[in-house]
């Protein structure tokens, strides 16, 4: 029987159900975290074969003691994984203390959570990459803002989310940049892109195959989200289009992505970029190699008509899945509130109109609610139009 050691199962609530897909593919599941026991779901409680306490995870030490008991109980572990960005790092130290069997090392990391290393592999892959440069003085910065022009867009060179990014469109804001700015973070400056953002995720196998993908398309985009506070619409479309597969199976190959759940961010350029591209234009914007945030994984489950959380404990189990994925298709939306806005429709007047459609909803946590919103409502269509009337609908709001 495999072991599955999974870092802090509890969040974000519905990865119980990875947990579960785990135990049911026959998977001895083992969980480390910061929630006392007496306070997990029932379904962790349910699928879970032992559950490590750990009152501080921050503490790498506490981290490493929970899983050396787990080693000294149960054997040589076969995998470790949070699933998560913020413990992306952490559980690759772990892998390579414990000579856990599979997943990436910290060398292998890196090129997972650097920008500028990010697209030495699009480039590999055969992909055009926007024009870049790490800056860390006022002079550098002019220097390529001189190559390419204003706007340029500057944001951490590791980093996840909106958090820290900067959009220059003159010596202002790059004064600004230079007073505001961490001290002690790396950043990237890129040539400004005009697109909406699309992603490929899916699901690759030991050989770096992608056994299953989706898409999703987001306009705008997260850092505009979070930086004006609107609300959040992305939907997942019922096809990948064939242009965006063949790219992103080609990025899968030269990240050498094996046995994973990932999120691949591209932009879908809206205008011509004289010497660089055309409008139409996939380019590649930055790597995730876990799954997409909010309930997104839900979303390409509803989608497709599939099971993908049973689709990857299959491929972590035999290197093989007998889900199929030539069920009905759907356009699923999420549609966010945020709880100081005023709309003119209530929860219950959105439930009511869509209860034919809607799937899920609820409230996010907390720590989300900058980037996704405060409440949700995910929902399925079969066309545009419908989708687009649910997106006003709940949206609207007193002037």
């Amino acid at each position: 029987m495999k072991t599955f050691i999974f870092v802090s199962p509890h969040f974000p609530y519905h990865y119980w159900h990875f947990v579960k897909a785990l135990h049911d593919a026959g998977f001895t599941v083992l969980g480390i975290g910061d929630c006392p026991y007496d306070n997990l779901s029932y379904e962790l409680k349910e699928n879970l074969s032992e559950y490590y306490y750990c009152n501080d995870m921050e503490n790498f030490d506490k981290e490493c003691d929970a899983v050396n008991y787990f080693c000294s109980k149960y054997g040589q572990i076969d995998y470790l994984d949070s699933l998560n960005e913020y413990w992306l790092e952490r559980d690759a130290r772990l892998r390579e203390i414990f000579n856990v069997k599979n997943g990436v090392r910290p060398n292998e990391l890196v090129y997972w959570q650097k920008k500028s290393l990010m697209k030495e592999k699009y480039k590999l892959a055969g992909l055009q990459v926007a024009n870049y440069q790490i800056v860390s003085t006022k002079e550098e910065l002019l220097s390529f803002i001189n190559s390419v022009g204003y706007p340029v867009f500057i944001k951490p060179n590791i980093g996840v989310g909106a958090a820290g990014d900067y959009k220059i469109t003159n010596e202002n804001d790059v004064d600004f940049f230079f007073n505001d700015k961490d001290p002690y973070v790396e950043y990237i400056c890129e040539q400004f892109l005009t697109g909406n953002i699309i992603s490929f995720d899916g699901i690759a196998d030991s050989n770096s195959e992608v056994i299953f993908a989706a898409s999703n398309y987001f306009p705008p985009s997260i850092a505009n989200i979070v930086k004006e506070k609107k609300d959040l619409f992305y939907y997942t479309l019922p096809e990948v289009p064939e242009k965006l597969l063949e790219i992103g199976k080609r990025t899968i190959k030269a990240f050498e992505v094996k046995n994973r759940y990932f999120h691949l961010e591209f932009f879908i350029l809206t205008q011509d970029i004289p010497g660089f591209a055309k409008e139409g234009d996939i380019i590649p914007l930055e790597t995730n190699m876990r799954p997409a945030g909010g309930f997104t994984t839900d979303m390409i489950n509803f989608a497709n008509s599939v099971d993908s959380y049973k689709m990857y404990a299959d491929i972590l189990s035999l290197n093989v899945t007998n889900e199929s994925s030539n069920g009905e298709k759907y356009l699923c939306a999420c549609a966010s509130r945020r709880d100081y806005s005023n709309y003119i429709h209530s929860d219950d007047d959105v439930n009511n109109k869509y209860k034919n459609n809607i799937c899920m909803y609820g409230r996010y946590a907390d720590v989300l609610s900058g980037a996704m919103g405060n409440r949700y409502f995910i929902a399925k269509f079969i066309n545009l139009d419908e989708m687009n009337e649910f997106k006003n609908f709940v949206g609207e709001k007193y002037e």
